[in-house]
C-alpha cells in the first residue's frame, strides 16, 4: 500500500510538472499566427485609433500581427457577442468600453453578460470628456452655466451620439447632480452632432476631448470642464467639473478582452506586454495626443473598473429611463 501511495504522488508531481510545462510553452508559442483585435465601432474614431496604435506595438512585440477589425452596431453588442462566441484561444479579442458597461442596464435582454462572459486583459486609457457649449450660450463656468439653465428650464438642447453612449449618460449624471432640465438629442455619431452645436442648433454637449479639441483651440466651441477628477494634459487649462459639482467624474475607458477561458498564461503576457506598451514615451505621447491618459494594471484591476463602471452607469441609466435607439 505504501509503495502504491509513493507511487501514486510520484505521478501526481510528474503530471503536475507537466501540465506545467505545458503552460509555460503554450505561452511561449503563442502567438503563433495572426490575432484579430475586434473594434465595436466604426473606423478612426479615438476607441479604433488607440486600438490601431495598441496593434501595432503588440505586432513588433510579438512578432505576429495584430489585425484589427471594425463591427459597429447595436450599441457595441454586434462586436462583443462576436468575441463571446469566439474560441478561447487568444487569438479573438475585444476592444472594452464604457458602452458594455452602461448596455448592462440600457438593453433589457443581451445574448451575453459582459463580466461573466469576457475576460479582462488589460486596461489602456482613460478619455475625459469635456463638457463644451455654443458661445451663444453666456454662461462662461459651470455654476454660470447652473444658473441659466435652471432660469429657462427645458431651453437648453444637450447633444450626444445616442441613447445609452458615455456622452450621453454623461450628461444625464450631470442634470441628476445639478438638477438642471436639458433636452436630449441623440445623433448617431459624433460629427453630425458636433456640425449641430457649432451651428447653435444645439446648445450643449459632453464630448471625448480628442474630438472636440481642434473646436476649442480654434474658439468655435468654449469648454466649461473636463469630466475626469483630474485636468486633463492636452487641456490644462480647463477645470475639472468635480471643482463644481462635488463628486461628478465621468469618463471613457478603453481596454482589451478575451473571451471566458481564454488561457491565464496568454492573457498574463498579453497584460504583460500592453502594459510595456503603455509606459513606451512615444506610444504614451500618442496617447496624449488624443486627449488621453493611460492607465496600466493587472486583469483583476481591469475586471474591478469594468464592474465599477457598470454599478455607477446603472444607477443613471435607470434614473434617465434612457432605451436602446
Amino acid at each position: 500500500m505504501r509503495l502504491l501511495r509513493r507511487q501514486f504522488l510520484h505521478l501526481a508531481a510528474g503530471a503536475a510538472a507537466l501540465s506545467t510545462i505545458s503552460r509555460i510553452a503554450r505561452a511561449q508559442a503563442y502567438p503563433s499566427r495572426p490575432v484579430r483585435v475586434i473594434v465595436p465601432f466604426a473606423p478612426a474614431g479615438t476607441t479604433d485609433i488607440v486600438a490601431r496604435l495598441m496593434g501595432q506595438w503588440l505586432s513588433e512585440r510579438l512578432g505576429q500581427q495584430f489585425v484589427i477589425e471594425n463591427r459597429p452596431g447595436a450599441g457595441t453588442n454586434i462586436a462583443t457577442e462576436a468575441v463571446v462566441r469566439a474560441p478561447p484561444d487568444g487569438y479573438t479579442l475585444l476592444t472594452v468600453g464604457a458602452p458594455a458597461a452602461i448596455n448592462a442596464t440600457l438593453y433589457d435582454k443581451l445574448n451575453f453578460n459582459f463580466i461573466r462572459d469576457i475576460a479582462p486583459v488589460a486596461s489602456i486609457i482613460r478619455e475625459p470628456l469635456v463638457m463644451v457649449v455654443n458661445p451663444s450660450v453666456p454662461a462662461k463656468t459651470v455654476p454660470e452655466f447652473i444658473a441659466y439653465a435652471k432660469a429657462n428650464p427645458g431651453k437648453l438642447n444637450m447633444a450626444s451620439v445616442g441613447n445609452g453612449s458615455s456622452p450621453h449618460v454623461a450628461g444625464e449624471l450631470f442634470k441628476m447632480m445639478t438638477g438642471v432640465n436639458m433636452v436630449h438629442v441623440g445623433y448617431r455619431s459624433s460629427g453630425p452632432a458636433l456640425i449641430d452645436l457649432l451651428g447653435g442648433q444645439v446648445q450643449v454637449m459632453f464630448n471625448g476631448a480628442g474630438s472636440a479639441i481642434e473646436h476649442i483651440r480654434a474658439g468655435k466651441l468654449r469648454a466649461l470642464v473636463v469630466t475626469t477628477a483630474t485636468r486633463s494634459e492636452a487641456l490644462p487649462e480647463v477645470p475639472t467639473v468635480g471643482k463644481f459639482v462635488p463628486g461628478y467624474e465621468a469618463s471613457a475607458f478603453f481596454g482589451i478582452g478575451a473571451p471566458k477561458n481564454t488561457p491565464a498564461e496568454i492573457v498574463e503576457k498579453l497584460n504583460k506586454e500592453i502594459n510595456a506598451g503603455l509606459v513606451d514615451p512615444q506610444l504614451k505621447a500618442r496617447i496624449a495626443e488624443l486627449g488621453g491618459t493611460v492607465i496600466t494594471g493587472s486583469p483583476i484591476a481591469f475586471a474591478k473598473l469594468i464592474a465599477d463602471e457598470t454599478e455607477k452607469w446603472g444607477k443613471v441609466v435607470k434614473f434617465s429611463g434612457a432605451k436602446p435607439d
